[in-house]
């Protein structure tokens, strides 16, 4: 009659692992996998199968055994001197689980010692709670003169001026100006309308800023290339005169100026 034997409870392979590494006084860090091994084995083969997700991987970490102690039985090759010991990933999971399971248990101390204490509510009345004591304005300003009175303000103003970023409290507020080449066409034809020739620093004379030239040059530029005026300069430096051409438009020449100045 075979007599029934209860095994230790473990919470996992690793645990099990660890707790024959401690028994056997084994280095962590230089298992003697054939040993450990056959020790785990012994435990895996008398657990109890009711529970096949726990046995699973008991069975995992056996076969993962198992693949080691053959490894380490064989006669090493070259290739897998430079490989490393393969025990070395296993070493690391142990150490890792070691941590974790450290630091549950000290956790679990601190739960126990909290769980020894009790509290209760504060019993003092909300009158009590929120009494402050007076202030004695005699007191308080006892020895308060102009002087110190004149120090505690330029103190207080030399803070506010630290706050202020030298840089950034230069800065002006940028405000995007509104000009497009479509309204500037409308605005030059409109101007040609009553002129038979006009300079282009005429037409530049009402101009409010540098964006403003630009947009009003590129409008100059889209009705040369679309043939409505006509440029002439006699020197470098002279001013350019602008003369109104072709100002019947055809068909197409209409589309292409509404094109424009839908832009």
């Amino acid at each position: 009659m075979s007599l029934p034997v209860k095994l230790e409870a473990f919470e996992g392979p690793l645990d099990l692992l660890l707790h024959l590494i401690d028994r056997n006084k084994v280095n962590i860090y230089d298992i003697p996998i054939v040993e450990i091994t056959d020790q785990y084995l012994e435990y895996v083969a008398a657990m109890d199968r009711k529970d096949l997700n726990l046995v699973s991987d008991f069975l995992v970490m056996a076969a993962t055994l198992l693949d080691i102690k053959s490894r380490m039985l064989l006669p090493v090759e070259e290739e897998e001197i430079e490989e490393g010991d393969p025990r070395q990933e296993l070493v690391e999971r142990l150490l890792e689980y070691k941590m974790y399971k450290y630091i549950s248990g000290e956790l679990r101390e601190m739960e126990n010692e909290a769980s020894q204490y009790m509290y209760r509510e504060s019993s003092v009345p909300k009158e009590v709670s929120e009494y402050e004591t007076p202030v004695c304005i005699e007191e308080l300003l006892d020895g308060l003169t102009l002087t110190k009175l004149n120090e505690i303000f330029q103190s207080v103003m030399r803070r506010q001026t630290d706050k202020i970023d030298p840089v950034r409290s230069k800065f002006g507020k940028i405000e995007r100006e509104k000009f497009r080449v479509s309204d500037k066409i409308r605005h030059i034809l409109n101007f040609s309308s009553g002129h038979s020739k006009f300079s282009f620093r005429n037409l530049l004379e009402k101009q409010a800023s540098k964006t403003e030239v630009v947009v009003t040059f590129l409008a100059v530029l889209e009705l040369i290339k679309m043939g409505h005026i006509h440029l002439t300069q006699e020197t470098i430096h002279d001013d350019i005169i602008i003369e109104p051409v072709n100002m019947e438009l055809t068909e197409e020449q209409e589309k292409e100026l509404e094109a424009a100045l839908e832009e």
